[in-house]
């Protein structure tokens, strides 16, 4: 018979800022019909996570037990009946990412199959464990924006986690790219095959002494006026502009509002659709995923500050 386990988790009793999150032991139950249980390798850090203990997605009245954390990377280590995800059915040892999850700071969880897909082995455990949520978001900034071959396509905030993936989305499309970021990150998003082009007064002079026509489509992944307003001078049909932070500043304008923010498509559709995407692509080697800091679960809340901070440089994971 399947016995309930426990694990070492992150979890806080109650909603408010990070300094409320602790490590405690927490029940990891048998995976039932359609679930398997991971043993957790690493797990990525989002803004959102913050934003779930803030309660910024709503608050349950009462007593609540938050448990943040939505990727993972893992090995399965038990099935239930009809375990079967996306790419097919789910065994035991199998090498996966997890997302969308719930609990994912922790040593162990047990998930909805329907949510496992295969890790691919070109990436190591940080580096999937980091894929998926800036991947789908990154996705759904392309795709809201029709991005294709020969358009120039500037991205805000090109060296953060989720800049990083829409530079590379973007130049597999055939796209010309300017990506926005700090003189010590520049490197890496001219690795990515964009031109980097530093942020600050004079930014959209910058890029018009690289395309005089301005450009066809811009990206925002950092939500500063800058961004928004440079955008907004550049591009010639706001509705070839995206954001996945400005929402009040952006609000009311042609500009397309994206992910959980106020009036935001959360493009659950294609976000769904693009997992197994971004799985294929990683693991013809054709998209990566730098990791800057990672974690021990003690230490999770000063990840989630690091990365509201918006100074994560890439992407940064807990590892249990």
């Amino acid at each position: 018979m399947n016995e309930t386990v426990t694990a070492r988790a992150v979890v806080a009793h109650g909603y408010g800022e990070t300094s409320l999150l602790r490590v405690e032991e927490v029940d990891v139950p048998a995976p039932g019909k359609g679930q398997v249980t991971i043993d957790v390798r690493a797990a990525g850090v989002n803004p959102s996570d913050l934003k779930q203990l803030r309660g910024e997605f709503g608050r349950t009245a009462g007593e609540v037990l938050l448990r943040p954390g939505a990727e993972v990377s893992g090995i399965v280590t038990a099935v239930g009946p009809v375990a079967e995800g996306p790419a097919g059915p789910v065994h035991v040892g199998d090498e996966v990412i997890g997302y969308r999850v719930s609990g994912g700071f922790s040593e162990r969880i047990t998930v909805n199959a329907t949510s496992v897909l295969p890790k691919p082995t070109t990436l190591d455990w940080a580096q999937a464990a980091g894929l998926m949520l800036t991947g789908v978001t990154a996705t759904h900034l392309i795709e809201a924006t029709g991005v294709k071959a020969g358009d120039r396509v500037l991205i805000h905030g090109a060296s953060g986690g989720v800049g990083q993936i829409a530079v590379q989305l973007a130049v597999l499309r055939g796209a010309e790219v300017i990506g926005t970021a700090g003189v010590s990150s520049g490197d890496r998003v001219r690795a990515l095959g964009a031109q980097a082009v530093e942020y600050g007064p004079g930014l959209a002079d910058r890029i018009r002494a690289i395309w005089p026509a301005g450009a066809d489509v811009a990206l925002d992944t950092v939500g500063t006026d800058e961004a928004i307003d440079v955008s907004l001078e550049l591009v010639a049909d706001p509705a070839r502009i995206a954001t996945i932070a400005a929402f009040r500043y952006a609000a009311g304008t042609a500009i397309k509002l994206l992910g959980g923010g106020p009036g935001a498509d959360p493009g659950s559709a294609i976000r769904s659709a693009a997992r197994l995407q971004l799985v294929q692509l990683a693991a013809e080697g054709k998209l990566d995923v730098a990791v800057s800091r990672s974690f021990t679960l003690d230490d999770t809340a000063q990840a989630l500050d690091l990365v509201f901070s918006g100074r994560g440089g890439g992407k940064v994971v807990v590892v249990p």
